[in-house]
């Protein structure tokens, strides 16, 4: 069957593959046809011919099954009018295109593209609206054509918008010649996707274009493992595996890419050639000059001081340590301090002393963390309001972005920046291990000079999700004041979970003999009986241990895949933890089933999804945009009419949530120890039962039983927690600010 007409109505589209439901106005049928099918793209007006079989839904009456279609162009005027009073063509309502065609009849196009000076005859038309008209209508053609174009290359229509609007009718050629431009100019374009158009419009596989954006995103797959360079060895040994072409070629388009400053090439204090995308070389540059500029030495009289401190431990009812003491005389002393130690140290305490002497000059205090729950917790040990770092710097996105597709990839700035610094005499940062470059670099050039900058970490944490090592390298550069506490106080002395951090990261054995009244270990030796006493543990023993409810209790596992990773717990956990029962609504996605009361983690950074706080009567308290990587939550409610679900995340964000943006959502029954960074839990569980050996480490063990509050668990062998302990690899992160530092102190 064969049907033409004007698209009246698109009931539902998926940008992705283009499936799309629309109804049809057919010349001569009063009711509209609805079609069914995949559309590349198609918009409200289009006048589209359509060829499929007619069946009847049970729910939805007939339908057209469309299995081929093409836009074409109107040519009695009646369908002509349609199309203009669809609102395809801005300031075009149905009243002024029933005046066109009444004028023009059937020449209607041909006068809006060859002679549309002639539209302004019409009352209502003026001849700058005339023209605005023409150019309207040759756009929507041209859209039309370079969307039937690409569609031949598989690419979505999502994607094909976005090279459409990049490009305009310089896209043929770019296609045809070197699609692989597109990954650099377009945000959100991979390698993989513009490698596969370039083998379907037939580029040779050694092409000068590939190697190139092969270079490109191996330097962008390297950012996403945490690097912000990669050794030129490893960068041409990566390339090499990627795109099986001649490492000599490698290093000649490399060699290109730095004389075109796409890529900055460095040697490191081992002679090492190190190539840095240009972007992160020189954020690392502008950190490093930042924290140059922003360490001054702030005068104070040394006598004074003392008695303050003194002052400040009988205000506060304790007694500082040696180390606690110095590290108060430091950060008054210095415009950059950094403050490091192990869970146990007194780090709370210091920097409540630090707070109070800085209050007692009167100076402004702001403190902030990376995460909700880094913020939350600052407010619950010091008393004093805490903020992420994205809403101390007053994230705005680009409101232009809003439709779903976009809303992960938006741009997106910070209201606070060197031309609009903060208000405050003192910034404190907890969890800095946390903080990836580019976070930093934002920060930093928000504090204007002569303010102060303190930085609270743990540096034998796992470093940042994202790029760099920044705490780590600011320690290890030598150049900024740095006081470790190593003293574990009487009362952390009483928790195993403190001592046993302390031992793991000095490299001692633990005592797994089950004495201690927070930190136990259950020897099991096959996976399944680790998963089966892990569902025990978190549903019936713990809860009532630790006075918390189940969901509180995490699970923290060291990788995504294996019967003891992510992937299998969370579904073994989703299982006995919140099983399937009528009237509870879910959504499949990719093998992941998403059900109503589900315990969700965020893992990618959204900065355009908008929230909302509400309080208990549920009036409107608060809202904002952003969601970030590791930001957990619950699924209240799925809606499969509107193919949304409601989130609530943490701090009572409630965000509505679009089924379009479900790969960005995962389980959080069980998450990796990596994704557990800035949390606190009142207990968790850690299955160990075997693993890969860089991936097992001391780094990871030590992360894991630091996330702890009240109680930690081991479930697995022996063997494995001292293999863990014994092993001091990791994973090696090559970042160089540390270098940059020292280059220009």
């Amino acid at each position: 069957m064969i049907v033409e007409g004007c698209v009246d109505s698109i009931i539902f589209r998926n940008t992705e593959n283009g499936y799309t439901i629309l109804r049809l106005s057919v010349q001569g049928e009063k009711e509209t046809t609805t079609c069914v099918g995949n559309f590349s793209y198609v918009g409200e007006g289009d006048y589209l011919r359509c060829e499929g079989d007619l069946t009847k839904h049970q729910l939805y009456g007939m339908q057209l099954h469309v299995t081929k279609y093409e836009a074409v162009e109107p040519t009695d005027a009646a369908s002509m009018e349609t199309y203009l009073g669809s609102g395809a063509i801005k300031g075009v309502g149905r009243a002024l295109a029933a005046k066109i065609v009444k004028k023009f009849g059937e020449e209607t196009f041909r006068v809006i593209e060859e002679e549309p000076i002639r539209l302004a005859d019409i009352k209502g038309i003026s001849e700058r609206m005339a023209r605005e008209i023409s150019e309207q209508f040759d756009e929507k053609r041209e859209q039309r054509q370079s969307m039937m174009f690409l569609q031949q290359y598989g690419i979505s229509s999502n994607l094909a918008v976005k090279i459409h609007k990049q490009y305009g009718p310089a896209m043929y050629e770019i296609i045809r010649t070197n699609p692989y431009k597109m990954a650099e100019d377009i945000p959100g374009v991979g390698f993989k996707t513009v490698d596969e158009i370039a083998a379907k419009v037939g580029i040779s596989g050694d092409s000068e274009f590939r190697i190139r954006a092969g270079i490109l995103y191996a330097l962008s797959e390297a950012a996403g493992q945490g690097h912000t360079y990669l050794p030129q060895e490893k960068l041409t040994e990566f390339v090499k595996g990627l795109l099986l072409v001649d490492p000599e070629e490698i290093e000649r388009q490399t060699d290109k890419l730095i004389l075109e400053r796409k890529l900055v090439a460095r040697k490191d204090a081992e002679d090492t050639l190190c190539i840095y995308s240009s972007v992160f070389y020189y954020t690392e540059l502008g950190v490093a000059r930042m924290l140059l500029d922003l360490n001054v030495k702030c005068p104070v009289r040394e006598e004074q001081l003392e008695a303050r401190i003194t002052q400040i431990e009988k205000n506060l009812k304790v007694e500082l340590d040696t180390l606690q003491r110095q590290a108060v005389a430091e950060a008054a002393k210095n415009g950059v301090f950094i403050l490091t130690g192990g869970p146990g140290t007194g780090k709370t305490t210091t920097i409540k002393a630090i707070i109070t002497l800085f209050e007692m000059e009167g100076l402004d205090i702001l403190l902030a963390a990376p995460t909700g729950r880094a913020a939350k917790r600052i407010y619950e040990t010091t008393g004093r309001e805490a903020s992420t770092i994205h809403r101390l710097l007053e994230l705005k996105v680009n409101e232009d972005l809003t439709s779903n597709e976009h809303r992960s990839s938006g741009t997106f700035t910070f209201e606070r920046n060197a031309e609009n610094p903060l208000e405050a005499d003192v910034i404190i940062i907890d969890e800095m291990s946390m903080v990836d470059i580019s976070l930093m670099s934002a920060l930093l050039k928000a504090i204007a000079v002569g303010a102060r900058l303190i930085m609270v970490g743990d540096v034998n944490q796992l470093p940042s999700v994202g790029p760099g090592n920044v705490l780590r390298d600011i320690i290890n550069s030598g150049a900024f004041n740095t006081v470790r506490l190593n003293t574990i106080f009487r009362q952390a002395l009483t928790s195993d979970i403190v001592v046993n951090a302390h031992k793991i990261n000095n490299g001692e054995e633990l005592s797994l003999d089950n004495k201690s009244n927070d930190f136990f270990f259950m020897q099991r030796d096959d996976a399944d009986t680790v998963a089966a006493v892990v569902v025990a543990l978190v549903r019936d023993k713990l809860p009532s241990f630790v006075h918390s409810k189940s969901f509180d209790i995490q699970v923290l596992t060291p990788m995504r895949k294996g019967e003891l990773g992510v992937e299998k717990l969370n579904s073994v956990l989703q299982h006995y933890l919140n099983p399937a029962v009528p009237g509870k609504i879910e959504k499949e996605h990719h093998g992941v089933t998403f059900r109503e009361g589900d315990k969700v983690m965020q893992i990618k950074n959204n900065y355009q999804a908008a929230w909302e706080m509400r309080n208990s009567k549920g009036y409107l308290i608060e809202s904002g945009t952003g969601i970030f990587n590791g930001d957990c939550g619950v699924i209240r409610q799925i809606n499969a009419y509107a193919e949304t679900m409601v989130i609530d995340f943490d701090e009572g964000k409630l965000v509505d949530y679009p089924f379009s943006q479900l790969d960005e959502l995962e389980l959080a029954y069980a998450v990796t120890i990596h994704k557990s960074q800035g949390s606190e839990y009142p207990a968790v569980v850690l299955p160990l039962l075997a693993g890969p050996p860089l991936l097992l480490n001391r780094n990871l063990l030590y992360t894991a039983v630091t996330r702890a509050k009240n109680c930690v668990t081991i479930v697995g062998r022996r063997e494995t927690v001292r293999s863990m302990i014994r092993n001091t690899s990791e994973i090696k992160r090559y970042s160089g600010l540390a270098d940059r530092i020292l280059e220009m102190k």
